[in-house]
């Protein structure tokens, strides 16, 4: 009889509809069996603070239930998964969220955040969790771990998650989203492309989903200010860089505002600041105008001379100090895990040929990284909705080729919906897919523009109430000024009326840009 019993009491706690779920219900989820995943924690925190692993306390949580688990769809595959349900004042949504870098860790501050609104929210680490002492170089000869890393993690963590939530609430999740920012955007893309079943709303950030190109293109300016001592350029140099291009392009769009709307527009040859005697803070030596010019040019194959990924955008100099230390300082160039994947440990950067190495890293790991598909038909056909943005000013990954990959869908679009004239494919696309280009925002966040830009709620407006977002409001401080500004759907802009506050979003409108100069 109790063998009986114990199995019904059981279901009756983890099917309790959309009321508060009981205790014992979160820790029951333990006991569930689903494929490839073990579940290594089903526990109800009470409201107030979480200590992770790493990292500083998360105040203030609602109480939740936390469930971790790892999933094993390889023999070669480790995918540790969060996912933290609110006990109380669900939405009935599910979010996965992004992670960044190699990830190699849970996204806490992310689960934290999205479980304050009210979402049954979900992180994992990509399955790039590396030994003790080592990084993501550890896992050079290991594929799975490569395609963990590039897109089936985070399907994995997706399908086992509203598992759980509608073990946990009795009901499957009225809506599914997800959001994420750099590996995030990529994640963002290699969803909507590879499984498009899995998300009603889509928002992706600054997309590394030409994975192989962001790499060669973080690896040419490393090259570029690394390979000789005189071509370095210290922050002094690029703080004299930043101002020139501001006062040479900021009113190229009409408005002196502190903003560079359009870094396009922008024509800035920093040859103006080279010294005419000795070296000083105040201008450039010869080798830092090359050095500078190759950094706007991006990277090309010597041989054929097509352009590998596009070159960073005039007014995001400040950002530049990614690009590596001051020569002579033992730092080996950033993201260089990936190089040992597509070409052995022995690699090395001083040699590495931009005609056949990168020929030979999109080859071998292209497949599994690269989220380049131009065919969102099947995400577009059941009526999900993808928000992609990008800061002018991202000097990482930067922002060009999201408008290339923007075009190569429309040209999709445009050879497979049957639509002939140019503006019917965009008013198509944009009926599923909208691109947002902000002026002078950094990667994911921050820079010299706007930086704040949030756009979860219109993402939730267009899925549930059919209102797609014809501008966003973004915010910043450029020039210690606060602004408020709408960034429009790409291609159109933000102009200024005329008259009003030209701080204020009312005073402008969207259009479509006029022609490039």
């Amino acid at each position: 009889m109790l063998r009986l019993i114990v199995p019904l009491l059981f279901a009756a706690s983890i099917h309790a509809g959309e009321s508060p779920a009981e205790t014992v219900a979160c820790e029951r989820l333990a006991d569930l069996k689903l494929p490839n995943t073990t579940i290594t924690l089903a526990q109800r925190l009470p409201a107030g603070t979480f200590v992770p692993p790493v990292g500083a306390t998360i105040p203030d949580l609602p109480a939740f239930c936390r469930v971790a688990a790892t999933m094993t769809p390889t023999a070669d595959s480790e995918i540790r998964v969060e996912l933290w349900m609110p006990e109380a004042g669900w939405n009935q949504r599910f979010e996965g969220t992004g992670n960044g870098g190699f990830a190699g860790g849970i996204s806490w501050g992310s689960l934290a955040a999205e479980l304050r609104r009210g979402f049954a929210v979900a992180n994992t680490d990509m399955g790039m969790r590396p030994p003790a002492g080592s990084d993501a170089s550890a896992f050079s000869g290991h594929p799975e771990k490569w395609a963990d890393w590039g897109y089936r993690s985070t399907h994995e963590m997706t399908v086992v998650s509203k598992s759980l939530v509608k073990s946990y609430y009795g009901s499957t999740p009225k809506h599914s989203y997800f959001s994420g920012c750099s590996t995030g955007g990529e994640q963002a893309l290699m969803e909507a492309q590879r499984f498009p079943d899995d998300y009603d709303g889509i928002l992706g950030g600054a997309a590394a989903n030409n994975r192989t190109g962001v790499h060669t293109s973080i690896l040419w300016n490393y090259v570029v200010t690394q390979r000789e001592p005189a071509d370095y350029l210290p922050s002094a140099k690029l703080s004299l860089l930043a101002s020139a291009v501001l006062a040479a392009c900021d009113a190229v769009d009409g408005l002196k505002d502190g903003v560079i709307a359009d870094p396009r527009l922008c024509h800035f040859d920093p040859a103006t600041l080279a010294c005419k005697g000795e070296d000083s803070e105040g201008c450039l030596a010869a080798s830092q105008v090359q050095s500078a010019r190759r950094i706007y040019s991006g990277p090309a194959n010597p041989r054929t001379k097509q352009q590998i990924y596009p070159g960073v955008p005039a007014g995001a100099e400040l950002g530049w100090g990614i690009f590596g230390p001051q020569p002579g300082k033992a730092a080996p160039p950033p993201f260089e895990a990936i190089f040992k994947w597509g070409l052995g440990a022995d690699w090395s950067w001083q040699a590495f040929d931009f005609d056949q190495d990168y020929a030979a890293m999109v080859a071998k790991l292209g497949p599994m990284v690269n989220a380049l598909s131009p065919d969102l038909s099947a995400f577009q056909s059941r009526g999900h909705k993808l928000i992609v943005y990008h800061g002018w000013a991202d000097a990482l990954v930067t922002p060009g080729e999201a408008i290339n990959y923007r075009e190569a869908v429309l040209a999709h679009q445009r050879q497979h919906s049957g639509a002939r004239a140019a503006a019917d494919v965009r008013r198509k696309t944009d009926q599923f897919y909208r691109l947002f280009m902000i002026p002078g925002m950094a990667h994911c966040g921050g820079g010299p523009g706007l930086s704040g830009f949030k756009a979860m709620d219109a993402l939730l407006k267009w899925v549930e109430e059919g209102s797609p977002p014809d501008s966003i409001l973004a915010s910043g401080k450029p020039g210690g000024v606060d602004v408020q500004r709408p960034v429009c759907p790409y291609p159109q802009v933000a102009r200024y009326r005329g008259v009003g506050d030209e701080h204020a979003a009312a005073s402008f409108f969207c259009s479509d840009p006029g022609p490039r100069k």
